[in-house]
């Protein structure tokens, strides 16, 4: 936690770089609705564009920023245009129509609503072509407008500006200084969640997620919040800004979006990835050769700047296209979904597709995309008809659950899997790491050939590099013989490195040289080795906070992000809990030469409730030490373990209590390096080793 000195210089921070910290997460939400919404100043100029909004101009958002409102409406409308301007600054809201000059140059009539302030001098003012209301309707609730505020370490709010009051209905004079917390219903562990967003969002860069918030009326509505952590140029965590959207009316329509979507055929066994294509908000600066000749452009055309995402995506598929960038906005990546993409001539290609947010500010993707084409003739020469399951079935034995957050990572596996891209996997310790990295290498070409792992914590410093590439004979005291390395080994199949974060520094350069040049030096050698290795990656550290530490090196960073996949900690999908309960049940039980074939719903219900920090290891490990407590058909937990803790009211918990589990989160969060802890926690690391001693943490709490 920050100490009481640290506030004032924490409320300077924000006070000078917060807005411009926000508006950046603002743009990176608000560049890509189909809907048009620009965003203006004093002076009616334009200070940022939807992908909507250059659709409706007929210009690329660049080209929109910096010109006045009144370049894009009818030359006899500009003195309407500057009085409604000035009613709506007075005012700070407004509605009306207006009449603007479309990309064939002719005026149409546009109904619009305009919000002042949603940052200081940031004006709101989302358009609707009233000729293109096929669907009837107005503009939806919640394009009209965004809740940003900006929040100190501890969660308390610093800055609030006009469209928080406006969806909150607190003032600003209300609001300053008072914990996030009052904007939430109240819950029995509502501290505890809302703390570990905050972490989510510090580990993460940012963090997505939808509830129930409360306004000022004490009425509820949805809300979509985004979290972004903002830290100075040392690292060092300042605040957090944020983004709250009423998305009342909208939760509805993306669950059923997700339904449609789920309703997908599968790619064919042997499918290959047809384009990678990375980008800059709507932009498309980088794709493969692949991917240009998927939708027939050239090479010149992207080097020109020709290619827009959203000129490839035909009207109909904008909904699906939105739902994936919100995904990516809350998850890091979309589930997988099916679309058309639109060709230079034209035509349209079916194909999958999969996104991934690289980075939140400036807005960066990647997207993999799978030609649907052979699949669909080979399906129509088959003349196949068959029932569609509201599911998608997955071949991963060893990974149990239905959740649509278990499912989302397994359709990242299927679409990154068949490609040679690098995958990075973060998540906590025991959310199954290991297994979505043999699932990425079972589904790949290279399932025949060796999957070869190393962790990287586990190996003493001095040794990890020979582990990795071998080493002479010679080369130094005690190599009597030649050995081959872990990437040696990995030749032709996958490599897979799990906590990479505990490469040390020093060794970090030769592994990036091996993965750019594929090719390396045994230790004490001179001859290269050539290698045609997949790498999977897996960490539970925060590499990003690491690089701001100058612990890990941010061109490795992004040389292992190609593909990030989080795997979601067990308390984000529950409902998959009495599946694995039942799995692990009948998996120890048959070790154990035992009949259980039933769980008491009242274990169950605690099974459910309970968080679970260790994930599914540590259910895992609870359930094995049930199975053995057990003498009869019916599973006998250690139910007082849990309940203790779960039932344990806030207001009962000693300060030694809280100080013991404050240590352990951040030991979990560091990955156990007690001095990269202590530095976390603003203590001398021999004062932590004592605390642990005192409060008795062993590793075996980590």
């Amino acid at each position: 936690m920050p100490s009481a000195a640290s506030l004032p210089l924490t409320a300077a921070w924000l006070a000078e770089n917060g807005p411009k910290e926000l508006e950046s997460l603002f743009r990176a939400i608000v560049y890509h609705p189909s809907a048009p919404i620009l965003i203006a100043d004093n002076d009616r100029h334009s200070q940022g564009a939807s992908s909507g909004a250059a659709k409706l101009l007929g210009l690329a958002p660049e080209e929109i920023i910096g010109r006045s409102l009144d370049d894009f409406v009818e030359p006899n409308s500009k003195p309407q245009v500057s009085d409604m301007w000035q009613a709506f600054l007075e005012h700070g809201e407004q509605e009306g129509t207006l009449r603007l000059l479309g990309a064939d140059g002719r005026g149409r009539e546009v109904d619009y609503i305009a919000k002042g302030n949603v940052l200081p001098v940031k004006h709101l003012l989302v358009l609707r072509d009233k000729t293109a209301q096929a669907e009837g309707g107005g503009i939806p609730a919640w394009l009209q407008d965004y809740a940003l505020f900006l929040l100190d370490e501890n969660g308390n709010v610093q800055a609030w500006y006009s469209g928080a009051e406006r969806i909150y209905g607190y003032t600003c004079a209300e609001m300053l200084g008072r914990n996030v917390a009052f904007l939430y219903p109240s819950e029995d562990n509502l501290e505890v969640k809302l703390e570990e967003e905050l972490n989510r969002s510090i580990a993460e860069g940012h963090f997505g997620t939808e509830g129930w918030c409360v306004k000022k009326d004490e009425s509820r509505f949805w809300a979509n919040v985004v979290t972004m952590a903002l830290k100075d140029e040392s690292g060092e965590l300042r605040g957090f800004a944020r983004v709250v959207r009423d998305f009342s009316e909208r939760h509805e329509r993306d669950e059923k979006l997700r339904k449609s979507r789920a309703r997908l055929r599968r790619p064919p066994a042997g499918a290959t990835i047809a384009g990678v294509v990375s980008g800059e908000f709507d932009r498309i600066p980088e794709a493969n050769d692949a991917f240009l000749e998927l939708v027939g452009y050239t090479r010149d055309d992207l080097v020109t700047g020709r290619l827009h995402w959203p000129d490839l995506t035909p009207p109909e598929y904008q909904a699906l296209d939105e739902l994936a960038h919100e995904e990516g906005l809350r998850f890091g990546a979309c589930t997988p979904f099916e679309k058309e993409l639109t060709r230079k001539d034209g035509t349209r290609v079916p194909v999958l597709v999969a996104t991934a947010v690289l980075k939140l500010s400036p807005f960066r993707w990647i997207t993999f995309v799978q030609d649907l084409r052979e699949r669909n003739r080979d399906e129509s020469a088959e003349n196949e008809v068959s029932d569609v399951d509201a599911d998608v079935k997955h071949d991963f034995p060893e990974i149990v659950g239905r959740s649509p957050a278990l499912k989302r990572i397994l359709s990242q596996v299927e679409l990154v899997a068949p490609t040679d891209a690098t995958v990075l996997i973060l998540g906590e310790t025991g959310t199954g790491k290991e297994l979505i990295a043999r699932a990425v290498h079972q589904m790949s070409p290279r399932r025949e050939r060796p999957f070869i792992t190393l962790n990287c914590a586990a190996i003493p410093t001095g040794l990890l590099e020979s582990e990795l590439f071998g080493y002479e004979r010679g080369a130094f005291t005690g190599a009597l013989s030649q050995k081959i390395g872990r990437f040696e080994m990995a030749h032709r199949g996958t490599l897979f490195l799990d906590e990479v974060g505990d490469i040390p520094l020093d060794l970090q350069p030769k592994l990036l040289r091996a993965l750019q040049e594929k090719a390396f030096e045994r230790l004490g050698g001179t001859k290269t080795i050539p290698i045609d290795v997949r790498l999977v990656a897996a960490t539970n550290r925060n590499l990003t906070q690491m690089m701001g530490d100058k612990l890990f090196r941010s061109d490795l960073y992004y040389r292992l992000k190609v593909f990030p996949i989080t795997t979601p900690p067990l308390r984000d999908h529950p409902e998959d809990i009495p599946i694995l309960a039942r799995h692990f049940t009948q998996k120890y039980a048959a070790k154990m030469n035992k009949q259980i074939d039933k769980i008491p719903a009242d274990t169950m219900r605690a099974l459910v409730s309970w968080s679970w920090p260790g994930n599914v290891r540590e259910l895992e490990n609870f359930i094995e030490r049930a199975v053995i407590l057990s003498p009869g058909a019916n599973l006998r937990a250690p139910m007082a373990e849990i309940r203790a803790e779960a039932l344990e009211p806030a207001g009962s918990r000693t300060l030694e209590h809280v100080e013991r589990e404050h240590i352990i989160r951040v030991l979990r969060e560091t990955g156990g390096v007690v001095s990269e802890a202590a530095t976390r926690l603003g203590m001398p690391r021999t004062t932590l080793n004592a605390m642990m001693r005192k409060l008795g943490i062993s590793r075996k709490d980590i």
